[in-house]
């Protein structure tokens, strides 16, 4: 999937953020690279521009140094900031999928080209952003005060790498 509305570097397209926080993502000097590969897999994404680093700045002058990026609706910031700071799991992003076929879909897409699965349904993509990639069903059983069946449903995820809804759904039904 291309971008919608693909931005050259040093283009100079501003469009208002319509939200107040902005998730803001280091990459050592891929940015760039690591947006439109976002945007290639989620739906109603693309890029809203990007800017290179100005004379005096760090980098090289005239390579990007931020790139604007929107997420089916989600915008997010990405810098080429050098080799000082890795992503963590500290921080991940949470997919919510609809049904099996949305989590399988991320899963490969996400996975591909050196990306590692993890546990419990989170995995680092290739430029080691971690991602959760959930069924909202999961979600709603930590809600809704049934101990028991939360128990069961959190005893199946633990093993679990990418998440089976048909077995957590019936971990739940006990």
């Amino acid at each position: 999937m291309a971008a919608t509305n693909p931005v050259r570097p040093g283009d100079t397209r501003t469009e208002p953020r319509n939200q107040k926080i902005t998730t803001f993502l280091w990459f050592d000097n891929n940015a760039e690279e690591a947006a439109n590969f976002y945007i290639s897999i989620f739906k109603n994404s693309r890029i809203l521009k990007s800017a290179p680093y100005p004379e005096g700045a760090p980098g090289q002058k005239g390579s990007v140094m931020i790139v604007d990026f929107e997420l089916d609706g989600q915008q997010f910031t990405a810098l080429n900031g050098g080799p000082h700071f890795k992503f963590t799991e500290a921080i991940s992003l949470l997919v919510h999928c609809k049904d099996q076929e949305e989590i399988d879909y991320y899963w490969e897409k996400l996975t591909a080209d050196g990306g590692q699965e993890s546990q419990c349904g989170w995995l680092k993509d290739k430029y080691g952003l971690s991602w959760q990639i959930a069924p909202d069903e999961l979600l709603k059983v930590w809600s809704e005060g049934d101990q028991a069946k939360a128990k069961r449903v959190m005893q199946a995820m633990m093993p679990m790498k990418k998440l089976i809804i048909k077995d957590l759904e019936a971990a739940a039904a006990g």
